[in-house]
């Protein structure tokens, strides 16, 4: 991606400027006391909450300029605003699009709440939550120390998985329930770009029904990425949509990938009884967390539970179990590709991330080319064609552009594109969206990995500094018998920016908001540390960590100072000496 934006980055520059331009002659040419004021920042809090609509002409007259605000689209086109897509992203994007007053429809040719909610981060959350309580049953010590008896923990695998699945159906009635109750349109099929502002939709194959619309915005999400020679049956060599379903419990699953969904499962399996092994193709387990809080959770998630791992590793080839055999993974060298074990197992979980699901959106009608088959965008979510020109009122958000693969990042990417066309100039902050993965304990952050930080620092030139504090130090950990945890922050010494925070430990993914909603306001650790926590709470973790920041003027002297007859004089004289000296001269 890197090399695209080399390549398209000027053309994208001089289109960015003039849609910059038009939207200013459109704002000076409805009103020119919107034109000649400021414009304000409210960090992230909506106008409606501040009154300021009721009390200000400017902000109806800045919307009016751009769209309808009587919830029916201009003569010209039938919608105002038309997303390809019903999951978290479309669904946040279609909520502040009518907030806005915008005629809105939404696409949708499988079920309302895409991956997240039917098969990724709602349905997971139901299985770890069951995994939780089956951990703290299962530890005798742990109960113990709270004066505690309780008998053998068992599970019914069914009402397991009904849990999940129940989870699933209230939320999707949830937001399907709350886009028809605003007005917005749910519009079933598969949808199709026939091209600019036009849109069909129906079942594959069919003649469909087109649409118009003023903007458009691409949000089909992901489908689980399964790598050459792997076979799935969905019984025993399974992806995570097959997992969430927990139609059996192995006695011997192995996980292919130890990134997050690898780990969550992880989590789930051995809590339910399963001896689990991890094939990792990098050199170390959980690749993309920062490095010491990696380690610290393969002490706690790995090394004590039922789990081994190959790392260094790939699959080259998993052939389900039949005919009386077990599932056949054949392991390879990752750089040498020389043939390294061959596993037989009872199951195997495919956990190597996810693809853009792009097929069939009708891009070659728009000359638009993907990479990788996610669709190409600029910071605005703007989508960029094959001669690197922003495409008009066509924008892409979610894992579809690749920016960042998280359900709450395609919400907030849609909202920022619904501000965008609405006039504002919004441009979403990726480094400020937290992450979390809830295995027990949990492990949450924000922003950038040390080792990335201190890059960034050598190529800028200033000094990063590194702050901890452990879960041992808080008392409502202690209280909960979860001393296990530790809070690490990453930030510039010389001006108290902070750069990323990670933590591990007891609801760890509630407590990073605090950090990622610093770093979204560019809150810096002068300020914060002056924030009142209740005690005794979890948040004091963070409370302590921000305290703990040393922010100052450091770094080597410069060559001035370094060549300087004072400091070579202080350096060679006692401070003894020193002291008799101003006596001496406070005495004459």
């Amino acid at each position: 991606m890197s090399s695209l934006s080399l390549r398209i980055s000027s053309s994208v520059a001089a289109n960015a400027r003039s849609e910059s331009d038009h939207r200013l002659r459109l704002l000076s040419s409805s009103s020119p006391t919107v034109a000649t004021s400021p414009a304000l920042h409210f960090c992230g809090l909506r106008t409606e909450a501040l009154k300021l609509g009721a009390k200000s002409n400017r902000w109806k007259v800045v919307s009016a300029a751009v769209a309808p605000q009587d919830g029916s689209a201009s003569d010209e086109f039938d919608y105002d605003l038309v997303i390809i897509g019903a999951g978290v992203g479309g669904h946040g994007a279609a909520l502040h699009a009518v907030e806005k007053g915008w005629k809105t429809a939404i696409i949708e040719g499988d079920v309302v709440g895409g991956t997240c909610v039917n098969r990724g981060c709602v349905p997971s959350k139901a299985l770890l939550a069951v995994s939780g309580r089956m951990r703290e049953l299962q530890d005798e010590h742990h109960m113990k120390a709270f004066g505690l008896q309780v008998a053998a923990a068992g599970y019914d695998r069914q009402g397991v998985a009904d849990h999940a699945n129940n989870l699933a159906s209230k939320i999707r009635s949830n937001l399907t329930n709350s886009l028809k109750g605003l007005g917005v349109d749910i519009l079933e099929g598969v949808g199709t770009i026939l091209g600019p502002q036009k849109v069909k939709y129906g079942k594959v194959g069919s003649s469909g029904n087109v649409i118009t619309a003023k903007d458009i915005i691409i949000a089909t999400g992901s489908v689980p990425f399964v790598p050459k020679g792997v076979e799935v049956d969905g019984k025993t060599v399974i992806t995570s949509d097959q997992a969430l379903k927990l139609e059996f419990v192995p006695d011997w699953i192995a996980i292919v990938g130890s990134g997050y969904i690898g780990l969550e499962f992880s989590d789930v399996y051995t809590a339910l009884g399963s001896e689990v092994t991890f094939v990792e193709a990098l050199d170390q387990l959980m690749p993309g967390f920062d490095p010491e809080i990696g380690k610290l959770a393969q002490r706690v998630l790995i090394n004590p539970r039922k789990i081994d791992y190959y790392t260094g590793v790939f699959a080259s080839k998993i052939t389900p179990a039949k005919d009386g055999k077990p599932v056949m993974i054949d392991l390879i060298d990752a750089k040498t590709k020389e043939p390294k074990d061959t596993l037989e197992v009872d199951a195997a979980l495919i956990a190597t991330g996810r693809a853009p699901f792009t097929k069939g959106l009708g891009l070659e009608n728009i000359r638009v080319e993907t990479q990788c088959g996610f669709v190409p965008v600029d910071e605005h979510m703007q989508v960029i064609d094959a001669d690197g020109k922003l495409v008009p009122h066509l924008y892409c958000i979610g894992d579809a552009n690749g920016k960042m693969m998280l359900a709450h990042a395609a919400s907030a990417q849609g909202i920022s594109v619904v501000e965008q066309i609405s006039g504002k100039d919004n441009v979403l902050n990726h480094l400020s969206i937290p992450a979390a993965c809830f295995t027990h304990p949990e492990i949450s952050m924000v922003g950038l990995t040390e080792p990335q930080a201190r890059e960034k620092a050598e190529k800028e030139g200033f000094e990063v500094s590194v702050a901890k504090t452990s879960f041992k130090a808080n008392t409502k950990a202690l209280a909960e018998n979860e001393g296990e945890g530790l809070a690490k922050l990453i930030y510039r010494r010389d001006n108290g920016e902070i750069l990323g925070v990670h933590i591990f430990g007891l609801h760890a993914a509630d407590l990073i908001h605090e950090a990622s909603n610093a770093i979204a306001l560019g809150t810096c650790i002068q300020d914060i540390k002056f924030a009142v926590h209740a005690h005794p709470t979890l948040s004091e973790v963070l409370d302590e960590l921000f305290k703990s920041a040393k922010v100052g003027r450091t770094g080597s002297l410069g060559p001035e100072m370094k060549s300087s007859p004072i400091l070579h004089w202080l350096k060679s004289t006692s401070l003894v000496q020193v002291w008799h000296l101003l006596l001496s001269k406070f005495s004459t």
